[in-house]
């Protein structure tokens, strides 16, 4: 054999190598890729509530569909959530109607439950091809709570009650509160509430200590806070409807349905289970009592008869 003929030969036994090798690695991807398109990613706002409702809906897809689940809990607010589901970054979480109308879709606020849901589902489909799926049972209306001892004093049961003592108190609330439609800016023009000082913006976690310890004197939070049944505070009705219902359900790709609808149907089990007792119960544990969400979450499945942690 000649020596051009030897290095034709050694470059042709190095371009097969090089093909077997980069076969070889091609087909090693593909049990991965099936894998990932096998995987569910669930994705949670960044507050108590929703990485509970996060490990809830989590664990009874893994009982249900037995598919791997991966949990992407306290991504921060409705807007970077609502953004990663449209981007297929996550495949599930869970929203409330009232947020979803004025906040995503930037609608006017009705007091009737159907009618926001209907609203929101349609306007999901439409244009975001996004599916609603069965309410989960509470509604986490926003929540103006002052201290218990300051609501015995004055006789304080309704917003407009409170509303003649704003210009001596400070507000406390939450970022998203004093941004969105159905936020501070609209409570304040519906009560004619006047602080003598501009709201504090604080973390959400934070605001029942702060009141707790008079840095603030009236603050928004969530319905279903556990914090409102273990201390001394008094939650305000909204006695002028001001805010829209806040229906929690889970919120899916219809592209994730498509490819799993054995998940749709586990969805729909989970519809009509959580009364707001029992999810102001379960973020009490959590926030009060220091327990784990996963923990939580698993002994609720178990007690409705869902299965718990795998």
């Amino acid at each position: 054999m000649t020596g051009g003929a030897m290095a034709q030969r050694v470059a042709f036994l190095w371009v097969a190598v090089v093909w077997v090798a980069v076969l070889a690695a091609v087909l090693a991807m593909v049990p991965a890729c099936q894998r990932q398109d096998k995987r569910l990613v669930i994705g949670s706002k960044n507050f108590t509530e929703q990485v509970i409702l996060a490990e809830i809906v989590a664990q009874h897809l893994e009982v249900r569909t037995h598919l791997p689940v991966q949990r992407r809990v306290n991504l921060g607010g409705t807007l970077i959530c609502h953004q990663a589901l449209r981007a297929g970054e996550i495949d599930l979480y869970v929203e409330y109607t009232g947020t979803a109308l004025t906040a995503i879709l930037d609608q006017e606020p009705s007091g009737d439950r159907a009618l926001v849901y209907r609203r929101v589902a349609g306007a999901y489909r439409e244009q975001f091809d996004l599916e609603w799926t069965e309410p989960l049972g509470f509604n986490n209306t926003f929540a103006i709570v002052v201290r218990g001892e300051d609501a015995r004093r004055l006789g304080l049961k309704t917003i407009s009650d409170a509303a003649p003592h704003a210009p001596g108190w400070r507000a406390g609330f939450g970022y998203e509160f004093i941004e969105r439609p159905d936020g501070f800016a609209g409570l304040a023009k519906t009560y004619g509430l006047e602080f003598g000082q501009p709201p504090r913006t604080m973390e959400l976690g934070l605001l029942y200590r702060a009141l707790i310890e008079k840095q603030v004197d009236f603050v928004a939070g969530n319905s279903t806070d556990g914090a409102l049944a273990a201390l001394d505070l008094t939650m305000l009705e909204d006695d002028r409807h001001y805010f829209p219902p806040y229906e929690a359900a889970p919120v899916v790709r219809r592209a994730t349905i498509e490819r799993h609808p054995e998940a749709r149907e586990a969805l729909r089990e989970l519809g009509g289970k959580i009364s707001e007792e029992e999810m102001q119960q379960m973020n009490g544990a959590v926030d009060g009592e220091g327990r784990d969400p996963k923990q939580v979450a698993g002994e609720f499945l178990a007690a409705k008869g869902l299965g718990g942690p795998r």
